[in-house]
């Protein structure tokens, strides 16, 4: 059972079951120290198991723009193939965070050929047809800023104190905001919050019939059986995180088992607890930038024993 959920955790993150991916392997490469370095907020973030929690959360918080949710609904092969999404979005977080420079910006042109053939068109929330894009430089801001605040809700709830604390963070993951096209991106916390109150109170966030069936899916993917019972845990304490006003946009409440409430925030701590095991605490990716560091002569902190016993981990 524990080589199964293994290989299954590795497929689900990455889309191979046994051994990390060439790319994560490539982050070893390159001639620069990357955008990121140890000790970063950055680093300290997407490090932590919290990112799990955090990646279903901004899917769901992402779904709110109605124009975010037609480029997803209209292009991503999400329900047939959501774990193949999955890997690809890590593919290019993970290159940003740990990769060098040269790496980074390849990956995030990559991402930007992919979004000019996403166009459309989508009714907006005030009834307006409207066309969309994936290059968008307002729709890239909305899913930059539920970026955001989605990561540091998870971290603040199942990860370790951010160095710097949380406007670190902001203001470091803002250059990849700038890699996208997003002009004068929020550089702390407080702004990502009155960003995400301005779409909600102009009104510009909408529940529909295709907003219902995107979180319906997103409940109950088609997951390995062996994934299945620790991902519902993490879907009900996503939910659990998100603000009142926006699990009533999104049709959700938290999880109650009969009359009770579920203890969501604890059960999930433990299945990211079971995850860490399964993998190791810190990523491939990240033992891979260590390595063009050192080999670069940029001083870094030395891999604590955690480290070393997680050199096996999948991403």
């Amino acid at each position: 059972m524990a080589k199964v959920l293994k290989a299954e955790l590795r497929r689900a993150f990455t889309g191979q079951p046994d051994v990390p991916p060439d790319w994560v392997r490539q982050l070893a490469d390159g001639s620069d120290a990357g955008y990121h370095l140890p000790g970063s907020a950055v680093w300290a973030v997407h490090g932590s198991m919290s990112t799990i929690v955090a990646g279903i959360r901004v899917l769901l918080m992402q779904s709110l723009h109605p124009g975010a949710l037609a480029g997803v609904y209209d292009h991503s092969g999400f329900r047939r193939d959501p774990l193949g999404r999955l890997a690809s979005t890590i593919r290019w977080i993970f290159t940003v965070t740990y990769g060098s420079r040269e790496a980074a910006d390849a990956a995030t042109r990559t991402v930007k050929r992919i979004h000019d053939k996403v166009q459309g068109y989508y009714v907006d929330a005030h009834g307006a047809t409207r066309r969309y894009s994936a290059n968008d430089p307002e729709l890239l801001r909305w899913v930059h800023v539920a970026y955001a605040d989605s990561f540091l809700a998870a971290q603040r709830i199942w990860g370790r104190p951010i160095p710097g604390g949380p406007d670190a963070y902001v203001r470091e993951w803002a250059q990849a905001g700038r890699m996208m096209g997003i002009e004068n991106p929020p550089l702390t916390e407080a702004e990502v919050k009155a960003e995400l109150d301005r779409w909600y109170d102009a009104g510009d966030l909408r529940s529909d019939e295709r907003l219902a069936e995107t979180v319906a899916f997103m409940h109950r993917p088609p997951l390995h059986p062996v994934l299945r019972p620790g991902y519902r845990i993490l879907f009900a304490a996503a939910v659990a995180s998100l603000e009142p006003k926006y699990r009533e946009l999104l049709g959700l409440s938290k999880a109650k088992v009969g009359p009770f409430p579920f203890p969501a925030i604890l059960a999930a701590r433990v299945v990211l607890g079971i995850i860490r095991l399964s993998l190791g605490g810190v990523s491939a990716s990240e033992m891979a930038a260590r390595k063009r560091l050192e080999r670069l002569g940029v001083e870094t902190q030395s891999p604590t024993a955690r480290d070393t016993a997680a050199q096996g981990s999948a991403i």
